[in-house]
């Protein structure tokens, strides 16, 4: 029987989303609390990879189990005392058994913050930069974006990836009346260490070190040389992933917060 979990996760004290030999991660995790809880073996596959330090304010991970669990709702309780606190689970879901957490998702949202001020209850889930950024500009070269699918020039090297081709439905820097920024992009896929490389270069632009037109010069170049240094992690949090209807509709709100 299969499931899908819709959970949530500070990145902070994980080396990502994916299990590594003798590192904290996520999937590590979860994968030893379900396996006590449910007391079989349990394998999660999530929905894509997050670098270390990186957050979730929405990810998908589905797992099988040869018992079907006769109550999701007192073992998503159950689950979520035994999980730490900087891992939350919000729904357990039967699925079918073709519905796969990482291969079904058709789109997935990452969203980035920037604070323009220092903010001690805020420093683990934003890049403080102190420097003034003109968003107009940031939006002109994100728009550039959509425009092009090599994503080379922000593709992280030795990835292994077999294509750096993306498609990007939308790319948008907005801020609030605080002044902190969020810089949302939604795509069908990304690359390792893609979208931080992106908010570092349009940071450069934002702060006048390239124009847009030179942004869309490093896109066209497919030269990872021309980008900027990749923006912290702590300031990116993966924030929707898409299913067709079919496969998997989303059972929990978007958190305000993130």
């Amino acid at each position: 029987m299969r499931y899908f979990l819709e959970l949530r996760y500070d990145g902070g004290a994980y080396c990502g989303w994916q299990r590594q030999p003798a590192q904290p991660s996520v999937q590590q995790t979860l994968e030893q609390r379900l396996s006590t809880l449910l007391r079989e073996p349990v394998e999660v596959t999530g929905a894509g990879r997050t670098d270390t330090g990186v957050n979730a304010s929405y990810y998908v991970a589905h797992f099988d189990v040869v018992q079907p669990v006769d109550d999701p709702q007192h073992v998503l309780r159950k689950l979520n005392f035994m999980l730490p606190g900087d891992i939350a689970v919000d729904s357990l879901t039967p699925v079918g058994a073709e519905a796969h957490a990482r291969f079904s998702a058709r789109e997935r949202e990452y969203r980035y913050f920037i604070e323009p001020h220092k903010n001690p209850f805020s420093r683990h889930a934003s890049w403080q930069y102190y420097v003034p950024l003109d968003v107009d500009r940031m939006n002109d070269a994100a728009a550039v974006l959509r425009e092009y699918d090599d994503f080379t020039s922000f593709a992280k090297l030795n990835s292994n990836n077999r294509t750096n081709i993306c498609r990007i439905m939308q790319a948008v820097w907005r801020a609030d009346d605080a002044g902190v920024l969020s810089f949302t992009i939604r795509a069908d896929r990304f690359l390792r260490n893609m979208v931080r490389a992106l908010v570092g270069t349009l940071v450069d632009v934002g702060r006048g070190r390239y124009t847009p037109e030179e942004f869309r010069d490093i896109v066209i170049s497919r030269d990872l040389s021309r980008s900027s240094a990749g923006a912290p992690a702590q300031g990116l949090f993966l924030s929707d992933v898409r299913y067709p209807a079919d496969v998997f509709v989303r059972r929990t709100f978007r958190n305000m917060l993130f």
